[in-house]
């Protein structure tokens, strides 16, 4: 069957698009735009979709995500994070190795492709580990993994504290010509630290991460990567500092690209004054000058893009002393309308944040997603940007519902995803 979506303000920053038109879906791919929708109209085997008044755009693209399966399926599961990525506009997911096993050699990866195909209702890529375990000590089966499908390494949640590891790592992965995709932290200086180091852990008696933790690790990864040459991309960016040494490196030509997501643009350590574990992530939110350094990052490019690191954890979990919780919160139902206050806000324009959230982390990992071009895979999503929203967990499609923006009221909902051009969401 075809789909035509009639009559939606058309963006696709892939192509420099901004217009309000038609969009005709054929074969599971962007067949053309035509101007009048009428013949389509009148043809049964076509599904027509009012989009008027809406933004119809690339399906996002999200290259950080846990999606917890195998091992950790009381957290999430292959199946209800691509029905999470689905309900969040996400047509194309990336996940993270520091599953059990990890995913440090092929057979992993292909149990999760398998899962994906028969099981995931979006697009799944997954991150092999870049050394086996995640222990830190010698490589994983990157070229194994590669083959088998994976579209970078990183031993994410788990830092390579070992700087020659490191730099065997970027040597080899140059040939496969993928990133090195790093956890930018000093596990020896975040020592036990479960939030930011500042004022607010020092109220709440609670010990604290310095952003030395990070900045360190970032410092030390550019210098790596102009080392060697290779593509370093720098996860989850949350401090000013780190801001500053990316954006140092970028114009000295390091080949390095970074990632913020919508929690640590959105919130500073302020959030956890309550003890709320739903607040508790790594790297932890941050002070108010790092925030708006991020805001600020993401506006002048330092900041390629928005991703949401994705971490469920169950309810079990999270209900435990501050100390005791798991880092990490929930985020792909809950990316558009953040990411979209920023518009609200005059940082971005409309055009910027779907450019962040489609485009660019699709060039960064070569994924050939995040266009509307003619014969590309018709992933598309449609939302409406003025929509008020109010957020609710108990209505997640994730298994896990640890999130700080529960009852929040914002802006921006889903209509419509599309991948391949069958519908998998509608509101």
């Amino acid at each position: 069957m075809s789909i035509l979506i009639k009559g939606g303000r058309i963006i696709d920053p892939s192509q420099d698009i901004d217009k309000v038109t038609n969009v005709l879906i054929e074969d599971g791919t962007i067949k053309s735009f035509p101007r009048s929708a009428t013949k389509y109209e009148k043809d049964r085997k076509t599904q027509v979709i009012n989009a008027r008044g809406k933004i119809v755009s690339p399906g996002f693209v999200d290259i950080h995500v846990h999606l917890r399966e195998p091992g950790f399926e009381h957290k999430e599961t292959i199946k209800t994070g691509c029905d999470s990525a689905a309900a969040g506009g996400f047509t194309t997911i990336v996940c993270m190795p520091n599953t059990n096993p990890v995913n440090d050699n092929a057979s992993v990866t292909e149990y999760i492709l398998l899962k994906a195909r028969t099981e995931g209702k979006v697009n799944v890529f997954p991150i092999g580990a870049i050394t086996k375990g995640e222990k830190g000590e010698s490589l994983a089966q990157i070229g194994e993994m590669y083959e088998a499908g994976c579209v970078g390494v990183s031993d994410d949640g788990m830092p390579v504290m070992n700087s020659k590891v490191m730099r065997h790592a970027m040597e080899y992965v140059k040939a496969f010509d993928i990133p090195v995709i790093s956890h930018a932290e000093d596990k020896n200086l975040s020592g036990s630290g479960v939030m930011n180091e500042g004022e607010m852990s020092t109220r709440l008696g609670l010990e604290g991460i310095p952003c030395a933790s990070e900045d360190v690790m970032v410092s030390r990864d550019i210098n790596v990567a102009e080392l060697t040459g290779a593509h370093l991309h720098i996860c989850h960016v949350s401090s000013e500092a780190s801001v500053r040494l990316i954006r140092a490196a970028k114009k000295r030509g390091v080949r390095v690209t970074a990632e913020v997501t919508p929690h640590h643009f959105t919130l500073t350590d302020k959030a956890v004054d309550s003890y709320d574990t739903n607040a508790k992530m790594n790297p932890p939110l941050r002070g108010e000058a790092d925030m708006k350094a991020c805001i600020e990052g993401l506006k002048d490019g330092t900041l390629d893009v928005i991703a949401t690191d994705h971490a469920p954890h169950s309810e079990d979990e999270k209900k435990v002393e501050f100390n005791l919780a798991p880092f990490g919160i929930v985020g792909l139902e809950t990316a558009l309308p953040l990411s979209l206050k920023l518009v609200e806000d005059k940082v971005l324009t409309l055009n910027q944040v779907i450019s962040k959230l489609t485009d660019a982390p699709s060039a960064i990992l070569k994924l050939n997603r995040g266009t509307l071009k003619k014969g590309a895979p018709a992933d598309v999503v449609i939302f409406d940007p003025k929509k008020k929203v109010k957020i609710d967990r108990e209505t997640f499609h994730s298994k896990s519902k640890n999130t700080p923006f529960h009852g929040w009221e914002l802006k921006g909902e889903i209509n419509y995803t599309i991948v391949n051009g069958k519908v998998v969401y509608s509101a």
